[in-house]
Order: C-alpha cells, then structure tokens, then sequence
C-alpha cells in the first residue's frame, strides 16, 4: 500500500488558492449548503455583521438538521399508532388474511397490503415464483423501496398508484412475505418504520398460525 506524500505548505497555499477562487467564482455556494458551516470555524477576528451571517448560517443548519430528525420521529409514531390500530383488528378476525387485505389498508392508510408466499397453498394469498423472497430480500428482515420494481408481483392491480412499498419477511419456515404499498410514499417513512412494522409482520405470523387451516 502506497501513501501520499505530505502536502507541503506551497501545496497548501495552492489548494487554498483553488478553494478561495472557486467559492469567488460561485459566491451562492454556502448559501445554497446551508449545513456546511457545521463544520466551518468563523475567523476569531471577524465581528459585526459577516460574523452574524456566519452564526445565522449555523443557526439555519441546525435548525435543518433539528426538523428532518424530528419529522421522523413523527413519521415513525404515526406509523407506529396505524399499526397498533391493524393489530387489534386481528383479534378475533374469523378471516385474518381477509383482515389484511380488506381492513389494513384503512387502517394503515396504505393503498393495499397482502401476504405473499412462494408456493401459496391458499387462493388467499399472492403466489412468488420459488426463489423470490431470497432474491428480493438477500437477507433483510425488511426492505422499503421507492418506486419498487416487479410491483405487480407483490401488490397486484394497485401496482401502478405505488409510490413506496414495504416488504417484511414473516417468522417461520415457509418464505413469506408481508408486502404494504403506499400511494403515498410519507405513510411509509424511511426512517422510524423498522420496529412497526417489525411488530405487524409478528403479530401476522402469531394469527396465521393460531388459525384452522393456517396458509
């Protein structure tokens, strides 16, 4: 392994001298990444107004960085309230893949939800070509995808107004999967969604398999 030389301080006056050029020649450049003065120092010298524009432009980022943090946290609370909801509307359903396909999506304010299996032993549930739930989830428990490919496969005729989906393996032995579509990509957030639908997809598996004639 080779490692490069130190820069020596005409080499560093050289790349300052490039960086300096460059931010003359786009002076929106910071504005525009507001969240790079997170790592900028003001110069100790500098007060008055170019000082207030630096700690406005940190103030900016923080606040940036605060609100996505924080929608998350949103996201995944509300999701985690819609799931609560869909898990209570298993109990006691004489029909629980019924349930899910018919009751969850309301619930979870999603476009469909279904449960597919490869080799499905029930007209019940959506048929994987063998292969697929390896193929597809390559050792995840749970895969969200934006604009998902092969959606037809796992959502069926509602496959084109799917903006995101979810797929969520089942525990057990029998490859399954819990596959949700959501019209709108915000119900299924990117970040908060794990222990959900984590939850959802036990709590199918624990129905299914309390269920006469479990698929």
């Amino acid at each position: 392994m080779t490692f490069p030389a130190p820069q020596t301080e005409d080499g560093r006056e050289a790349e300052a001298a490039r960086v300096a050029a460059y931010l003359s020649a786009h002076p929106g450049f910071l504005a525009e990444r507001p969240a790079l003065y997170r790592a900028l120092h003001p110069p100790k010298r500098v007060h008055g107004e170019t000082l207030a524009d630096h700690m406005a432009a940190l103030l900016v980022a923080a606040r940036a960085e605060t609100g996505l943090v924080a929608d998350a946290a949103r996201g995944g609370l509300d999701l985690t309230i819609r799931v609560a909801t869909a898990i209570a509307a298993l109990i006691g359903a004489a029909d629980v893949l019924g349930a899910v396909s018919a009751e969850w999506p309301a619930l979870l304010g999603l476009e469909c939800a279904s449960l597919v299996a490869e080799g499905a032993p029930s007209p019940g549930l959506r048929d994987l070509p063998a292969g697929t739930v390896a193929r597809m989830m390559q050792g995840r428990e749970i895969l969200v995808r934006d604009h998902p490919a092969e959606a037809a496969l796992f959502h069926g005729e509602a496959h084109a107004l799917i903006s995101r989906d979810a797929l969520v393996v089942l525990p057990g032995a029998r490859p399954r999967l819990l596959a949700l579509g959501a019209r709108e990509a915000g119900r299924l957030p990117l970040r908060g969604a794990t222990a959900p639908l984590r939850l959802l997809a036990h709590a199918l598996a624990r129905a299914l398999d309390g269920a006469v004639g479990e698929p």
